[in-house]
This record gives structure tokens, C-alpha cells and sequence, in this order.
């Protein structure tokens, strides 16, 4: 396949195949951050939480397991190799997750709604994508660096498994299989989600998707002659990324980045028109969208600060057991709490 395709356009075609898994999974599955949040906050429902859950628990597990069978070294990916910055997870989860509530999706809900027809998605992902590309490596990129600044080539990995591995001598795997397995009992604990066949097989695809990312890069990696990152899904700094290649295609090449964003458009085109839900929408009320302008605009930066989304922290770091992704993912909800009161309820206290 590398002979053939070349090490760039193979990682690419790595990420649309995984990246269409995961746009069906949205658009059949309604597999869904902000909706699992909404759901649980305002509805009393707890499913599509247990579904992200889920996906967290398989994607740890099949992690660990390439790991240990020599199909991934865990050390080498970003959320591991990068020294830990609490602040940087803990400011940049908060400000992802309040614009994930004013922008009403964040960047792989707006693509998956793009992929459906939806117009005002196509706005939130541009700005999204425009304003990561601002802080990571525009005008603001200084400032980032010097208010948080980014160490590379961690002495010691900075994830729970190794952790633990250099503190009591456990194997990664053990701690990824247990971890993992105890967050996919938690969420069997539940009848409601154990009888829901749906919800448990769109949670599985995602977490393999997560898997598939990590296992095709670092394969690329260790086959091929160029220098391709050991990546997997990730939607904030990928949508600058595809942005950025639709500008300069022809001096540029493909990435696993490009092929991931593309993909989740086109599984979300194949599962809403599957279902019969693709139809085209645009925002008819100039507030809404000024609203979700703002949250896109908020949500880049954030990202950027907690270096990765809501699936790139929410279920990818946590997939190598990254000490940012728990701390991260409570930011994101409690940024996104914070959001939705503001726009259901309001914060002014009841008369």
C-alpha cells in the first residue's frame, strides 16, 4: 500500500476511514458531546453519557492491547510525550466546553451537522478552524507559548499507566485493561443502556476509530521512509489543518488530519441521508448565529490551550490514559454546564 499510495496519502486515507465511522456514528448513533451533557443536565438521561463512556473504555482497552503487541508505542504520541500543563487543561477545557454551549456543537458535532445539510455548521467549523490557527500558530501563538509554555520530550511519560508501571511495576496493559474494563462495567451497570444493543455498538465504533488512528499512523510510521506523526482522531487544530490544505493542495500534501475531517462529512452525509435526514438548513435569526460565531470563536482557543477537544481529550487522550484527559474532560463539562444555564435558564436568581 505505501509503494503505492505514498506514506501521506495512506495515513490520509487512514483518517477518512475512520473518520466516516465516526461521522456515521454521529448521524446514526447521535453519538454527541454536548447533546450526552444537555441529555444528562436537563433530561435526566444518562445513555449517550454511558455511549461516550463506553467508547472511552474500548478505546482504552484496544490501546493498552496494540501497546503491549508492539502495534503502538504510547510514548511516542502527543498527549504522552507533551509535559503536562494543569492550567493549560483546566482554562482550555472550560473555554471549549462554554463555546461548545453558545456555538450549539463542537467541531466534530458541527461537521457531522455539516455533513447533514446543516449551513450554520458550515460557519462554525471555518471560524473554529480559523481561530485554533490564530493561537497555535498566528498572531497570538507567542503570547500562548509564553502564558503556557510547550515542553516536548517528557523524561517520563506523562500518562497513568506508565505511572504506575514506574511506581509498582504493573504493565501498562494491566492498568489500561482494568481502567478500561471498569469504565465499560460502570456503564453495563445501567439496565436501560445494558438493553440499548444501539447505543453500545455505535460506542464501540467509536472507540475503535480512536484505535484504528492510533494503529494505522504508528504503523506508516515504522514502515515508510517519511517522518509521519503517530496520531488518531482529534477536531480542532485538524479543521485549520484541512482549511489550510484546501488553500495550498497544490504544494502541499495530504495528512492524516485532512482525511479524518473529510471522512466524518461524508459518513455524516451517508448516515442522515440513509436515514432520510439530510436536508438543507440556514440560520434565519441573525442572534442565533452571532451566538454561535462567538462560541466557535472561544472554542479554537480552547482547544488549542488544552491541546485537543472534546475527542481529542475526551476519549483520545484518555485512550493512552494521559494524565490532561480526566482533568480535561471535567473542564469541557463544567464550561459546557456553565453555557448551557446561561442559555436554557439564565443566571439571574428566581423571584
Amino acid at each position: 500500500m505505501l509503494e503505492v499510495l505514498g506514506e501521506a496519502n495512506t495515513v490520509a486515507l487512514i483518517g477518512l476511514l475512520g473518520g466516516i465511522a465516526l461521522g456515521l456514528a454521529a448521524r446514526i448513533g447521535r453519538f454527541c458531546t454536548l447533546g450526552a451533557i444537555e441529555d444528562f443536565l436537563y433530561g435526566s438521561d444518562d445513555g449517550r453519557l454511558r455511549m461516550w463512556a463506553f467508547a472511552i473504555g474500548i478505546a482504552i482497552i484496544g490501546s493498552h492491547v496494540a501497546m503491549s503487541t508492539g502495534y503502538l508505542e504510547g510514548a511516542s504520541t502527543a498527549y504522552l510525550d507533551r509535559v503536562w500543563n494543569p492550567l493549560g487543561s483546566i482554562i482550555g477545557g472550560l473555554l471549549f466546553g462554554y463555546g461548545m454551549a453558545l456555538s450549539g456543537n463542537c467541531g466534530y458535532g458541527a461537521l457531522a451537522r455539516l455533513g447533514g445539510g446543516d449551513l450554520r455548521a458550515f460557519v462554525i467549523v471555518l471560524v473554529m478552524g480559523l481561530s485554533a490557527y490564530f493561537v497555535m500558530s498566528g498572531p497570538l501563538a507567542h503570547f500562548r507559548v509564553w502564558l503556557f509554555p510547550v515542553e516536548t520530550g517528557a523524561q517520563t511519560p506523562q500518562g497513568i499507566s506508565q505511572f504506575f508501571e514506574a511506581g509498582f511495576g504493573v504493565a501498562p496493559v494491566v492498568t489500561g485493561v482494568i481502567v478500561g474494563g471498569l469504565i465499560i462495567a460502570f456503564t453495563l451497570s445501567n439496565s436501560a443502556f445494558r438493553n440499548s444493543p444501539h447505543q453500545i455498538f455505535w460506542g464501540a465504533v467509536v472507540g475503535l476509530a480512536i484505535v484504528s488512528g492510533w494503529v494505522g499512523t504508528y504503523w506508516v510510521a515504522m514502515t515508510g521512509f517519511e517522518a509521519e506523526p503517530i496520531e488518531t482522531h482529534t477536531f480542532a487544530a485538524p479543521i485549520g489543518d484541512t482549511i489550510y490544505y484546501g488553500m495550498t493542495a497544490s504544494g502541499n500534501t495530504l495528512s492524516f488530519s485532512v482525511g479524518s475531517v473529510i471522512g466524518v462529512i461524508i459518513g455524516a452525509f451517508l448516515g442522515s441521508f440513509s436515514k432520510g435526514h439530510f436536508r438543507w438548513e440556514a440560520c434565519e435569526d441573525p442572534r442565533e448565529l452571532r451566538r454561535q460565531i462567538t462560541g466557535a470563536a472561544i472554542m479554537g482557543p480552547g482547544a488549542i490551550l488544552a491541546i485537543g477537544c472534546s475527542v481529542g481529550q475526551g476519549i483520545s487522550a484518555f485512550s493512552v490514559l494521559a494524565f490532561s484527559a480526566p482533568v480535561t474532560f471535567l473542564a469541557i463539562f463544567a464550561g459546557a454546564a456553565i453555557g448551557l444555564k446561561q442559555l436554557i435558564t439564565g443566571f439571574a436568581p428566581a423571584e
